[in-house]
């Protein structure tokens, strides 16, 4: 038999034979013995990657979550308002820590009962303290108070410098009893005390011992217990014009030349503002007697003694039984 072949198409037959050869030669066999045919795993890995990399995003968001989160925190509108309230807070539990409500004794009027009657809590005469230090209408006294410092001075012969210097000592004491920040300097501040304390010191010694024993004219405008010694008393026991006992004692004690003058202020005090204790129950003539008589001398009749007392409004107060009902 004879075949009779078209030559072009013999020889694409031969190609294709040859080419087959040569792939079966490269492919590896299974165990059965049939071509195993490997499709590239290009596309297989990017799609893996391509499913990995969402996750792996997502990972890193996760990771940076809590930074994010901070941030939009700290740029949120409330969170300076919540820090300063914080703050408040900590500074309010550091001075109630420092005790600064414990030695506070002289408070300022609230506003609301200032709206009432003004004049009713305001110094008309004269100023003590820093409450109304310097005020204009008060100024007139303060020539009063110098003119009495000079008399202190000369008659116990000692130096203003004496006194600067221990008030200076309890200005940090003297300062806590005051509410609120007193704009003085330390020099003012201590230079008030001392001169705001050796007049009321005088007035006190004056009314007890006599002006003109320490050294006053009879006719003198302040201290002859003529004119406006009714309402320099009455200034003396409003709440915003007092001085600390303490700040008194200590003054008292240079002018005697003791530190140790137990109840001496208490008994001075007492006597001073008798004539304003109410009448159901004022000083008693054997106490006034006492009280005199114990003066210049070692005290040993203290009427506060079981009591203490924080300033001259606080003495009055606890003496009269109308003010401690």
């Amino acid at each position: 038999m004879v075949a009779v072949f078209n030559k072009e198409l013999l020889s694409w037959y031969l190609i294709t034979l040859k080419l087959r050869e040569t792939l079966e030669s490269a492919v590896p066999t299974s165990s059965a013995g049939a071509p195993m045919l490997e499709f590239p795993e290009q596309p297989q890995q990017e799609q893996e990657k391509q499913q990995q990399t969402p996750s792996d995003s997502l990972q890193i968001v996760i990771e940076g979550d809590g930074e994010n989160h901070e941030d939009e925190e700290t740029r949120s509108p409330d969170f300076d308002w919540v820090v300063s309230i914080k703050k408040k807070i900590e500074q309010a539990g550091q001075e109630d820590e420092a005790g600064s409500w414990s030695k506070l004794s002289i408070y300022r009027v609230p506003h609301y009962l200032r709206e009432v009657d003004d004049k009713a809590y305001v110094p008309q005469i004269i100023s003590l303290g820093p409450y109304h230090h310097g005020k204009k209408r008060l100024r007139q006294m303060d020539q009063h108070k110098w003119r009495c410092l000079h008399h202190v001075l000369k008659r116990t012969n000692q130096d203003i410098k004496l006194y600067l210097d221990t008030v200076r000592e309890i200005e940090e004491k003297a300062r806590s009893c005051y509410e609120g920040p007193i704009n003085l300097s330390s020099n003012e501040f201590v230079e008030m005390m001392v001169l705001d304390g050796c007049f009321m010191l005088e007035l006190f010694r004056g009314v007890a011992e006599g002006f003109k024993k320490l050294g006053y004219p009879r006719n003198d405008p302040v201290f002859a217990m003529r004119g406006s010694m009714h309402s320099i008393q009455r200034d003396m026991i409003m709440l915003e014009n007092q001085i600390p006992l303490f700040v008194l004692d200590r003054l008292l004690g240079l002018q005697f030349n003791n530190s140790d003058q137990k109840g001496l202020l208490a008994q001075l005090a007492l006597i001073f503002f008798d004539p304003l204790m109410p009448t159901d129950e004022p000083l008693t003539k054997s106490d006034r007697n006492r009280l005199e008589s114990s003066l210049g001398r070692a005290a040993t009749f203290d009427p506060l003694s079981d009591q203490g007392g924080l300033h001259c409004l606080d003495v009055f107060r606890k003496k009269s039984p109308a003010l401690r009902a």
